[in-house]
């Protein structure tokens, strides 16, 4: 522990890694654009410079809190600092900034406003470059890049990938695939955290909005909606709701304002997902394997092991779909057959890889429509609201529509938070089916945020080895870990997004505390619910026996197609 002075306040620091988080701690947000702390430190923008005693300028961001040290933190000398900063890199930045889709919500435009950059001295004298829209899930603007190096860092350091990397040098410098290759000729897992991370409009989800007001507004479709677990903890933030509040009814409100014929929870498929994932379970164990048992909730995590782990598809990762398609086969089946109005079937999503997923020929027709045509993110569905025009934080709630109208179970619900997947699939495995043995089950390791979690479970006299990641750098060493022969695990549960789906890249951006309200929400949701196992959901009764029908496998399950791309 130690003392130092900030803006001559005496402030106390102890296990803070930089004074960055000293003064963010004491309520001083120093500017940056290249700074978040769940990444390696990389200090190249230099606006989180701070003055020193001697009047020397030092990075908050990589120098350490030391006993008796001062500094200042907003001298004129700093602001003309970090004003010319902004203006070279605006300077050289396509400054577009009204038709951009980042528009708002950019930390550059943030930061010029705040620091008063009203004009720009210097011309731009770089060739324009073409926009990658190859990707199904994101869009990259070269024109855009301000070289912070965000995009490459979580790429490398939470993925484990490196699709992107620093390019030439000086003033030739730019951040690009290898080779310059389009993004869909990468091996990129469509997982979108490089857009998530990036403070410009450089990389952005790839908006689908235009083609879903299209089919809204178009009297000869009809527009069945369904929406993930982790969308409604997060989505109130983009209208002024407390972090974490759980706002489902209001989706539901909102999507039948703006023309949606029809709005379910995908908890119901969810639920589906966690009988059928039990049912390979323990028809695994009683064979003999092959384990381990791979969840295949995440399609980054699929496309991941489709080009690095091969001989994992269609042996070692459960043959079950995803909830998304899952409730795409069940929503074709009622709606599908209309000779009157083409289905459109739309998820939302706080996943960006969903839009992959949606495209892959497994979940395409005969005819070549596909099963769900659109799979929109909450940022995505938030601008829609907005366009409308609705005032959605005010808005009364609204029911889901029969025959799913009460939206699944609290097994299904908790699919939305790292662990959740795991724990569903071992309670439904149980013989024991009270709400003691879900409380007991709280505490066996298998929630919380770290990126690698391990428990033992016995489920019936057996033990039961689960381990839980989430990131997919943690999920290769948990696989080299296994080829080393130094762990065995029954179930692995793989998600590629921090801390699972409440931490996608379609989500309104955020790091914790954030992230953990939003967990916190989605698990007192499950804790309020009074039924907490699929299997003895009324709606997931229902959907077996009066919709699946003993189609199980042609309905539910996938044979994944070794070479997609």
């Amino acid at each position: 522990m130690g003392y130092m002075y900030i803006d001559d306040m005496k402030v106390e620091f102890e296990n803070e890694k930089n004074i960055l988080e000293v003064t963010r701690r004491i309520g001083i947000e120093l500017p940056t654009l290249c700074y978040y702390s769940e990444l390696s430190t990389y200090g190249a923008c230099r606006m989180c410079m701070v003055e020193n005693e001697k009047g020397g300028f030092e990075a908050a961001c990589s120098t350490l809190p030391r006993d008796g040290m001062r500094i200042k933190t907003n001298t004129p000398a700093l602001i003309k600092h970090r004003r010319m900063i902004l203006e070279l890199l605006l300077a050289a930045h396509c400054r577009d900034c009204t038709t951009c889709d980042k528009s708002g919500a950019c930390r550059l435009q943030e930061l010029a406003l705040r620091y008063g950059v009203k004009r720009v001295r210097f011309a731009d004298h770089r060739e324009e470059k073409p926009l990658d829209t190859s990707s199904k899930s994101i869009v990259r603007d070269p024109n855009k890049c301000i070289l912070c190096g965000d995009c490459v860092r979580v790429c490398r350091e939470k993925q484990g990938m490196g699709i992107l990397d620093f390019a030439y040098r000086g003033s030739k410098m730019r951040v690009m695939p290898a080779f310059d290759r389009k993004l869909a000729e990468t091996d990129c897992v469509n997982c979108g955290q490089c857009a998530a991370v990036c403070p410009t409009g450089a990389i952005t989800v790839k908006d689908e909005t235009d083609e879903m007001w299209k089919y809204l507004n178009d009297p000869k479709k009809m527009v069945v909606v369904q929406v993930a677990p982790a969308v409604r903890v997060a989505l109130g933030e983009q209208f002024g709701l407390p972090e974490g509040a759980n706002v489902m009814g209001k989706i539901v409100k909102a999507l039948k304002m703006m023309g949606v014929d029809k709005v379910f929870d995908t908890v119901v498929s969810a639920d589906m997902t966690v009988v059928e994932e039990a049912g390979e379970f323990l028809e695994r164990v009683a064979t003999g394997g092959p384990f381990p048992m791979f969840t295949s909730c995440c399609p980054a995590w699929i496309k991941y092991a489709e080009t690095k782990h091969p001989e994992f598809i269609n042996k070692n990762i459960s043959s079950c779909k995803s909830p998304l398609q899952m409730f795409g086969a069940v929503i074709d089946e009622l709606y599908g057959n209309d000779p009157e109005r083409e289905l459109i079937s739309v998820a939302v999503m706080p996943c960006t890889a969903k839009k992959y997923e949606v495209s892959r020929s497994e979940f395409t027709k005969a005819d070549g429509k596909r099963i769900v045509e659109l799979s929109l993110t909450t940022q995505e569905l938030a601008n829609m609201i907005k366009n409308a025009g609705i005032d959605f934080a005010n808005l009364e709630e609204e029911f889901l529509d029969a025959p799913f109208d009460m939206g699944g179970s609290g097994a299904g619900v908790i699919f939305g938070v790292t662990g959740g997947v795991a724990e569903a699939v071992i309670r439904e495995c149980a013989k024991d089916k009270t709400n003691a043995y879900v409380k007991e089950m709280r505490d066996v390791g298998v929630r919380g945020k770290e990126s690698m979690k391990e428990a033992v479970i016995n489920v019936d006299g057996r033990d039961i080895h689960i381990a839980v990641v989430h990131g997919l750098k943690a999920a290769e060493d948990l696989i080299q870990k296994m080829e080393r022969g130094e762990a065995y695990y029954d179930i692995v549960e793989v998600m590629a997004c921090p801390e699972g789906c409440i931490g996608g890249a379609g989500q309104p951006f955020a790091l914790n505390p954030r992230r953990d309200k939003r967990a916190k929400a989605l698990y007192r949701t499950d804790n309020d619910m009074s039924m907490k196992f699929s299997s003895k959901h009324p709606e997931t009764i229902y959907a077996f026996d009066e919709i699946v029908k003993g189609r199980n496998h042609e309905m539910l399950h996938v044979h994944y197609n070794k070479n997609e791309k």
